[in-house]
């Protein structure tokens, strides 16, 4: 069993109850990528850059993420408290760059130098790109007995991700569907303002000309 299988089990043995809620948005979170290059994630520069989230429940969201080679992974400290993004030296590939925040070249040299070093504050963030396939697993130095871990599973198999716009590049949306009412409440709306504004012109017609022309009074 592996250091993140046994801590995790062990975080869960003994007060799981108060992370069941950060375990199910984990399973149900799906992280949505940027383009930072030409989309081409075979390791030949330009890759997707995928976020997880470190929040306050002391989870990484989502917990497991599948990117291909040459995609960059953004942590994000969403919360006030602060984390770490620390891997364990050997559970991630022989051929790949140790990765940690702070710089790290170590786990241990990670470890010692917390906390010091290397803690990630709440708005502040931590990147790094996968280039070696495998499995990377890492955790947060602080909360690791609780079963902050987590997974980096680089893969070329991993689904196509459908990349957010580029800033700036954003086309405008003219379907009203999408503008948060349904095309028919648009239609009815706009058949009301005609139909009120059809009425205020029949009105003022009528109490300007009164009675028709040909109309004649009098009893002959």
């Amino acid at each position: 069993m592996k250091r993140r299988e046994f801590l995790t089990a062990a975080s869960v043995a003994g007060g799981g109850v108060a992370a069941a809620a950060p375990a199910a948005a984990q399973e149900t979170a799906t992280p949505t990528p940027t383009q930072t290059g030409g989309g081409d994630s075979g390791g030949g520069g330009g890759g997707f850059t995928w976020t997880v989230d470190m929040t306050d429940e002391n989870v990484f969201i989502p917990e497991d993420l599948q990117v291909r080679p040459g995609d960059t992974v953004v942590w994000e400290n969403v919360g006030s408290v602060g984390h770490t993004v620390t891997a364990y030296e050997d559970d991630i590939p022989e051929e790949a760059e140790f990765f940690a925040s702070g710089g790290f070249d170590s786990e241990e040299a990670a470890r010692n130098g917390y906390p010091d070093s290397g803690v990630i504050e709440g708005g502040e963030s931590y990147e790094h790109t996968f280039s070696v396939e495998g499995t990377h697993e890492y955790f947060c130095i602080p909360h690791e007995s609780i079963g902050m871990v987590g997974t980096i599973e680089v893969t070329p198999d991993a689904p196509t991700p459908t990349p957010e716009p580029a800033a700036g590049g954003a086309e405008v949306d003219d379907n009203p569907e999408h503008w948060g009412v349904p095309f028919q409440a648009h239609f009815v709306g706009l058949a009301t303002a005609l139909g009120v504004v059809a009425s205020l012109v029949f009105t003022f017609y009528a109490l300007k000309y009164g009675e028709s022309p040909n109309t004649t009074g009098g009893n002959d």
